[in-house]
């Protein structure tokens, strides 16, 4: 009961330290046409109206994919597909545009109802996307570029922005546009804090049978590479890619099928979909005062399972230099320490990971982390003691040694009756 009460008020400690830190940020939500038309959609508009009730500027760019089908083929208007972009003549402009609108509206209705006031507006400037290796693009057309100082203004002024797929030329022409690129590009032009798609026709993104919740661009493409058949993960991928290149600072896939997706990615570290990030989201850090209550929330499992020994907030503060965590968006989720004997040998003690972020790899790139820094200080070798965890340490490069091998000073806090085993870095 007692792990169970951590849990919750460390859960709670999570969302009030995301509000702190998201307060006035500008999120872009993309909803594709099968999330708006699901049962959840109305979920989802409950969701937004919380996060732009907390402080979060929020932009939202409808999917209308489904709707417009619908409209064309209830006119009996051909159209096809070239690189997943929809190919129509001029004439079927109209009942796009209007297709387009008609889902914006759905969007607008539903935040309506929940107290929120919405603008649709047309703040997109496009061209034809014209004819590619001899190829007819017909009513395609490419952003231009966006009125970001009008949308600034809605934005200041409390307002919720809505984007139909649809682009105008300098002479008010219509261009129909990809509702995913065109929220991958507000992003970028608002230099947006999170670009989120949510998806609702889109299995999570996976690895080993098991939701990835974040990767960076360079474990992306190696990803992209082993999954080359799925043309819409590619395309997500690359848009997300694309953006946090740009200035996006995080790009989220979310799972549409998934209740409050949009508010556990947030408010919690590993969310409940997919982020893409550049080098910015998980470091090692050597420990600070304050992270001390946290440090010992981390350890205090372990020292319960008798993995850990014992120790006091007085006991951690007595070597703050040498201990270092993990820090997660200024939430400590592992830590370790450092300790350095006359002889030369460095030993690695205290290792404890929150057992939520167990299966990311934050273990080890923490113990390597400091490994590196007993070599760059001169170690002779490094060394830990354990009583439960050999497997994992052997995994990791460590091999069983000699309690006679570590230096005197570490032996005479050895005791028979614990039996810690001496493991040294191969």
């Amino acid at each position: 009961m007692n792990q169970i009460s951590n849990k919750k008020a460390e859960n709670v400690r999570d969302v009030i330290r995301y509000l702190k830190k998201f307060h006035n940020a500008l999120i872009v939500i993309y909803l594709d046409d099968k999330t708006i038309s699901s049962a959840l959609f109305s979920s989802h508009i409950r969701d937004i109206a919380l996060l732009h009730e907390a402080g979060l500027k929020v932009v939202i760019i409808p999917g209308a994919r489904a709707r417009i089908d619908e409209v064309l083929e209830g006119a009996k208007i051909d159209w096809t597909y070239k690189n997943n972009i929809r190919v129509t003549n001029d004439k079927a402009m109209p009942l796009i545009k209007m297709a387009a609108f008609d889902v914006s509206n759905t969007v607008m209705t539903n935040l309506a109802a929940n107290n929120i006031t919405a603008v649709i507006g047309n703040w997109v400037r496009a061209r034809a996307k014209g004819v590619l290796e001899g190829f007819d693009f017909g009513a395609a057309g490419e952003i231009d570029r966006l009125d970001t100082a009008s949308l600034n203004t809605v934005l200041n002024d409390g307002f919720i922005p809505i984007f139909p797929c649809i682009g105008w030329s300098a002479t008010g022409k219509p261009y129909n546009i990809s509702s995913a690129v065109l929220a991958q590009q507000v992003a970028v032009e608002l230099k947006a804090d999170k670009l989120f798609f949510v998806m609702g026709d889109q299995a999570p993104i996976l690895k080993d049978g098991e939701i990835v919740p974040a990767m960076n661009i360079e474990e992306l493409d190696s990803y992209v590479v082993a999954h080359a058949d799925d043309e819409q993960i590619k395309n997500l991928l690359a848009l997300s890619k694309t953006a946090c290149l740009n200035g996006v600072n995080r790009s989220h896939i979310l799972d549409g099928n998934l209740d409050g997706v949009l508010l556990t990615e947030i408010f919690s570290d590993l969310g409940s979909g997919t982020m893409i990030y550049t080098n910015n989201y998980g470091k090692i850090r050597q420990m600070e005062q304050t992270d001390i209550p946290s440090v010992l929330g981390v350890m205090r499992p372990f020292v319960e399972a008798g993995k850990l020994l014992p120790r006091t907030e007085a006991d951690v503060a007595a070597k703050l230099e040498d201990f270092y965590v993990y820090d997660f968006d200024g939430g400590v989720r592992a830590c370790a320490s450092l300790h350095k004997y006359d002889d030369g040998q460095f030993e690695i003690a205290a290792v404890a990971v929150d057992e939520a972020y167990s299966h990311i790899g934050i273990g080890p790139k923490l113990v390597e982390s400091l490994v590196q820094k007993a070599k760059s200080c001169g170690a002779k070798s490094v060394f830990i003691m354990t009583t439960q965890a050999s497997d994992w340490f052997e995994k990791i490069g460590f091999a069983e040694d000699k309690i006679d091998s570590i230096p005197d000073e570490r032996k005479k806090l050895w005791s028979p009756e614990r039996g810690s085993k001496v493991y040294r870095l191969k």
